[in-house]
């Protein structure tokens, strides 16, 4: 009996040194890192012949949107990245937007058509140019993250 019961007692020492060791030494690790701004990023495929037609809209309209953010402080930059070589229905634009936190995006719908009436004149013009934009390039895609940077 006593010595089933010295087994026990080794067997549970053992378990619970598996199972508290790693959260341990979890405990000590020290985070080298911390958020950053948010970037949201999209992949654009322009229609044959049609590159220059919307390099067109993106001086114009989109970077007129993305200037009036930053005046509010809400996009920190932004970025329109040429591929190089892209394959069949592969993006050949990118375009990248960095937003200084994720709550830019919790903002009331009044808000955000605001800004696209006062740059394309009404709402109702603002949808028939997304409409329009389709004739032009197609989305292939995009993502939201998370930059994140080293403290030390």
């Amino acid at each position: 009996m006593l010595r089933s019961l010295a087994a026990s007692a080794l067997a549970l020492a053992l378990a619970t040194s598996i199972v508290a060791g790693p959260a341990a030494h979890a405990q000590s690790a020290e985070r080298v890192y911390d958020q950053g701004s948010v970037w949201q990023i999209s992949y654009i495929e322009t229609k044959p012949g049609m590159f220059d037609d919307y390099m067109k809209y993106l001086s114009t309209s989109w970077r007129a949107i993305q200037e009036e953010q930053k005046k509010k402080g809400d996009v920190l930059s932004y970025k329109v990245l040429a591929v190089d070589s892209p394959r069949d229905h592969e993006p050949d634009v990118i375009l990248m937007v960095e937003y200084k936190n994720m709550a830019v995006f919790d903002q009331p719908l009044a808000e955000g058509e605001a800004l696209t009436a006062k740059v394309f004149g009404s709402l109702p013009k603002s949808n028939q140019a997304a409409i329009s934009r389709e004739s032009i390039r197609t989305l292939r895609g995009g993502f939201g993250a998370r930059e994140m940077f080293f403290m030390k």
